[in-house]
């Protein structure tokens, strides 16, 4: 809920939107996943913050099943997604032969990182994400610095923050003026500067994130980047996520949306619309995130 966070947001009226994307995402996920526990140690303890509604969750379980098992914390601010992410990475668990001990132990705390020590929450860890969940945090750097903390000597913090601006909608729409995508994106970066500022005790982050996670003490800083592409003609799931993506833009942009863009975008939202996008063949999603990585020493 709103009262729990620092953004303002109630996420936990955002949960079903968050398992869509959840299930958008889920393949590429896989394969980040794997990636990063390739070089864990055996029966590692990994850190999930910001677990929202659990897609990341389940894919570090997969990833830590098929290598011989681990825990995995879970850590969340908001009860509803962290009994959601709980419950999906639970149910991804592998099973020993008495199927009542799971390969990997599941672990949820409830916790605000920015007012808690993660450390104080969980063993020393040898693998943190965290996945855009920093940026919702007041002082970003400080909760970069509480999560090396958490991290075990030779651990690896995953920071997933930036990428490029998610598409969904072709250029010219037949309905409106073209271009409409880019001017909710950049009413939606100005609704992000004000939630930024309207936090209690912000603070502004002036610099990249490679940056701020060599100042935290990590060694061979460095980043790679993934896709989430679904091509048009997209399976109905990319349509009904394009539906809440374009709903939640258009809340959010409010007032400094051009009465113009939001009639358009009325008519996008309206099933009894020939324009509707829930139906549309030519919606697509189209995302590159981008994952920061650091060891401590």
């Amino acid at each position: 809920m709103a009262a729990h966070t620092h953004d303002g947001i109630d996420w936990a009226t955002r949960l079903t939107a968050l398992r869509r994307a959840n299930e958008l995402d889920a393949e590429a996920e896989r394969v980040v996943a794997r990636r990063l526990v390739r070089s864990l140690p055996d029966s590692p303890v990994v850190v999930d913050v910001g677990s929202g509604a659990g897609g990341m969750s389940v894919a570090l379980v997969e990833a830590l099943n098929a290598r011989g098992g681990g825990t995995v914390v879970l850590i969340d601010a908001v009860p509803e997604l962290l009994d959601a992410a709980t419950t999906a990475a639970r149910a991804a668990a592998s099973y020993g032969h008495d199927n009542t001990n799971p390969t990997v132990k599941v672990r949820p705390v409830l916790a605000d990182i920015a007012t808690e020590r993660l450390a104080d929450l969980t063993d020393p860890a040898h693998l943190v994400w965290a996945a855009r969940v920093v940026h919702h945090l007041p002082d970003e750097r400080q909760g970069v610095a509480g999560l090396v903390d958490a991290l075990a000597p030779g651990g690896v913090l995953a920071l997933a923050e930036g990428g490029l601006e998610g598409r969904f909608l072709p250029w010219d729409l037949g309905v409106g003026e073209p271009g409409l995508q880019e001017r909710l994106a950049a009413a939606r970066a100005e609704w992000f500067v004000r939630m930024r500022e309207s936090m209690t005790d912000k603070v502004r982050l002036p610099v990249g994130w490679n940056i701020v996670l060599a100042e935290a003490g990590l060694l061979d800083v460095t980043a790679f980047s993934y896709l989430v592409d679904h091509p048009a003609p997209a399976k109905q799931a990319v349509r009904d996520w394009a539906v809440e993506r374009l709903q939640w833009l258009a809340d959010v942009a409010g007032d400094r949306l051009h009465p113009a863009d939001r009639r358009t975008v009325e008519r996008l939202l309206d099933p009894q619309d020939p324009e509707y996008v829930g139906l549309r063949d030519d919606v697509y999603l189209l995302v590159a995130n981008t994952v920061h990585l650091g060891r401590k020493p």
